[in-house]
């Protein structure tokens, strides 16, 4: 079955786009979302996923990067990137207190609602980065009104945060680290997503699921997660494959 990969970063892989398509599409990922951290990679997106029809690609200003401020010319230039016909989401932005001290959490807040605006303007999906920052992440996207999709990228949440999230009509995006044995929360919120709303991703390089943990991952891995989720679902994987690649077109638009 063909499957996609909903967020990995083709720019920070040690293989070749070409090569690392090629490696995907032999094991039936057909399709991939190649992600933007700041300005210079959000062009780079831009310009791959232009340059091959198996990929879109999403453009932002990382959380992690806007902690450090981020100016009107580069909202005015995301925004731009966003509009064209390969980009089809606003991402990744959030808010990452992991990384980031409390006194850089306002610049990373204002960032965020920049780019809700931005996704709303542009009518893309709007892809977000959380991490240790569930509660205000939802409110801000209360107080700013959500796009129409929104996608929570490698969930981090348990059951309760993905019901909250179903609840919002958000969709939960989960990546590799579903596999790792330290991850029962992350397992209970994928059984409770429900179907309609549930994506799968490497976030390539990084999270590369059970039994490669530890080394890069490529969206060829993907069947690895997929088959993780359908077990903790308990369906079957051909079952989930097909559900996950019409979530995807529902969220990114037919490839």
């Amino acid at each position: 079955m063909a499957v996609v990969d909903s967020h990995c970063h083709l720019d920070l892989m040690d293989t070749e786009v070409d090569a690392a398509i090629a490696a995907a599409v032999a094991v039936g990922v057909t399709r991939a979302v190649t992600v933007g951290v700041d300005l210079p990679t959000s062009r780079w997106q831009a310009d791959v996923a232009d340059a091959h029809p198996e990929l879109y690609a999403a453009v932002a200003i990382h959380p992690n990067e806007a902690a450090h401020g981020v100016s009107e010319e580069t909202f005015a230039a995301v925004t731009e990137l966003a509009r064209r016909d390969k980009v089809r989401a606003v991402g990744e932005t959030g808010l990452d207190y992991f990384r980031t001290p409390p006194e850089a959490h306002a610049a990373q807040q204002e960032s965020f609602r920049r780019h809700i605006a931005i996704a709303k303007e542009t009518g893309r999906a709007l892809m977000i980065h959380d991490r240790d920052a569930h509660e205000d992440t939802l409110r801000i996207l209360a107080e700013e009104g959500a796009p129409d999709t929104v996608v929570f990228h490698a969930f981090s949440g348990d059951a309760e945060m993905a019901k909250v999230c179903a609840d919002a009509g958000y969709v939960m995006s989960f990546a590799g680290n579903v596999t790792f044995k330290n991850a029962a929360n992350l397992r209970e919120a994928a059984a409770v997503a429900p179907a309609e709303l549930l994506l799968v991703e490497t976030d390539a390089p990084f999270l590369t699921p059970v039994p490669w943990r530890g080394r890069p991952g490529g969206p060829y891995l993907i069947p690895l997660t997929l088959r993780a989720l359908a077990e903790t679902r308990g369906v079957g994987v051909a079952e989930l494959g097909a559900s996950i690649a019409a979530n995807a077109e529902r969220v990114f638009g037919p490839w």
